[in-house]
């Protein structure tokens, strides 16, 4: 019977456990490589030699939310 306890205990504690270590882990992800955003879009356009208009800005913004 105790060992159903225990089993049960040591369940609990490892899926709160790893809920928290995937969270630290997608948090420091996220910092390390952040998205995409309409700002960083805009400088990669002008280095490659483009002008950015708010137009195409936007249509490549939502064909990367497509994609996703």
């Amino acid at each position: 019977m105790w060992y159903v306890v225990v089993a049960i205990v040591a369940l609990a504690l490892g899926a709160v456990g790893g809920f928290f270590l995937a969270r630290k882990y997608m948090q420091d992800y996220l910092k390390k490589n952040p998205p995409i955003n309409e700002d960083m879009l805009r400088s990669m356009m002008m280095s490659m030699g483009q002008k950015p208009s708010e137009k195409k800005i936007r249509q490549m913004m939502q064909q990367m939310k497509n994609q996703k």
